[in-house]
């Protein structure tokens, strides 16, 4: 049987469990309107990779029952908005410890168990709910 015909920069769906994002201790306060942050979902070409957004408002992430963010994509698609919770989020348009000391942490862990695989790579660690939250697997509940 053949391979189906992906699009180019599909990526590879390889499950990776996340240890380091659910147990990040960030508050909502950390994150601002105006920010521009990543949600990190796998790897490529050596480096980690996702998907970049923008700040929008306050936003009640039902999923964690806890305060989020409403996020902008500015690329569009099928979901241009999503609300978020605060610790899958890391800053791109400041330099900021915490996040810096995340995305190292991410670097560390994920980038060893990718570096013989050459495309990208989704971890599958978020999935988008009928109410448009991003959910990390680890806050996935049944029915939410």
């Amino acid at each position: 049987m053949s391979q189906p015909c992906l699009p180019p920069n599909t990526p590879a769906a390889l499950p990776i469990p996340d240890p380091i994002t659910p147990a990040r201790d960030i508050t909502h306060e950390h994150f601002e309107t105006g920010d521009q942050v990543v949600v990190l979902k796998g790897a490529a070409g050596g480096e980690l990779w996702g998907d970049a957004m923008r700040v929008v408002a306050p936003s009640w992430h039902t999923a964690t029952d806890e305060d989020g963010w409403r996020l902008r994509d500015a690329t569009g698609g099928a979901q241009s908005f999503i609300t978020a919770h605060p610790r899958y989020l890391i800053h791109l348009s400041r330099r900021c410890a915490d996040c810096l000391i995340h995305l190292r942490a991410m670097e560390d862990y994920l980038l060893p168990k990718v570096t013989t695989r050459n495309e990208f790579i989704d971890c599958e660690w978020y999935a988008i709910t009928h109410l448009g939250q991003l959910v990390h697997v680890n806050d996935a509940r049944g029915g939410r």
